[in-house]
């Protein structure tokens, strides 16, 4: 069987934890332990989350001004070498007898996508309202509120490929774990000519992992995060957890945006354009939400929603 196994980015950095590397090492080799149960009987591929981490290196980049910031995309491939390297050696550490490798992975987007237009991704540090339109005139930027201040926000377009499949192929026929696609990829365009570029933007890592899935014909779908499946009316003391249901059921219900919403969207895609199957759930139970025993299966061979 061909598992992704898509770490959320609340699996790497817990809610309200500093993004210090140690932290988030402890985090990774939680998950990596969870990875390596799947691994050792199935072919995997591992993406990842990077929002806090490609926040912090926007920072860190801010507070050197004696160059331009650098662009959005090579910070993607910044935190994509970073976040990689960490849980390629966590796995390399777990599993003795199996290659591992960390794949840089583009993706590519479409510059006409309606997202180019409504940016809405908050990235890098809050500033005062002066400042920020300071910055928006001088760098291009679009900002928006953001409690008391304002943040820079940047397009979110939908991922149409990843650039690095047959690579990725070639490795996992080789018997190879891979780790790529980490933050959703490095956005970039590419012209009719076949040049490349990269885009200031960043493409949600749930829908790039939906499609890396597909792409690779794979068998389950996992979106990993902290919370032990998908609920409805989170959070609130009503809320219930869905344990199964088709990929329509699921997607005539409402979801948080943001958080579940994406993930929810993503699995709904997967399950219905493929014959695998998606589940999302706790890191820490990886093996049980791929056996069925926890967790909340889309499948579109489902029926109607089961509740727990």
């Amino acid at each position: 069987m061909l598992v992704v196994a898509a770490l959320g980015g609340n699996a790497l950095m817990k809610r309200g934890e500093a993004p210090e590397a140690a932290v988030m090492q402890r985090n990774i080799t939680i998950a990596a332990s969870a990875i390596a149960e799947i691994a050792r009987f199935h072919d995997v591929v591992v993406t990842h989350g990077n929002g806090p981490q490609i926040g912090l290196l926007a920072l860190q980049a801010e507070s050197y001004d004696a160059v331009a910031p650098y662009p959005l995309d090579v910070l993607g491939a910044e935190s994509e070498g970073m976040i990689g390297y960490l849980i390629d050696r966590e796995l390399q550490n777990q599993l003795r007898n199996r290659e591992v490798a960390t794949l840089l992975t583009q993706v590519e987007v479409d510059i006409d996508d309606p997202a180019f237009q409504t940016p809405t991704k908050p990235i890098g540090r809050v500033y005062g309202e002066e400042t920020a339109r300071k910055l928006a005139q001088e760098r291009g930027w679009t900002i928006a509120p953001d409690g008391a201040g304002y943040r820079r926000v940047v397009p979110s377009p939908q991922p149409r490929r990843i650039v690095e499949t047959t690579a990725i192929r070639l490795l996992l026929d080789a018997g190879v774990i891979v780790v790529c696609t980490g933050g959703g990829g490095i956005p970039v365009a590419i012209s009719n000519g076949g040049f490349v570029r990269g885009v200031e933007a960043v493409v949600d890592k749930d829908l790039s992992s939906a499609l890396l899935a597909r792409a690779l014909g794979a068998d389950a779908l996992l979106l990993l995060t902290d919370i032990d499946g998908v609920y409805e009316t989170w959070p609130g003391e009503h809320a219930r957890r869905i344990v199964t249901g088709s990929p329509a059921a699921l997607s005539a219900m409402q979801f948080a945006p943001g958080t579940m919403g994406p993930k929810v969207e993503a699995a709904c895609a997967f399950a219905s354009n493929s014959n695998g199957f998606a589940a999302i759930g706790h890191v820490g139970l990886a093996s049980r939400i791929l056996a069925g025993e926890t967790g909340t299966r889309i499948d579109a061979n489902a029926g109607p929603i089961v509740w727990a």
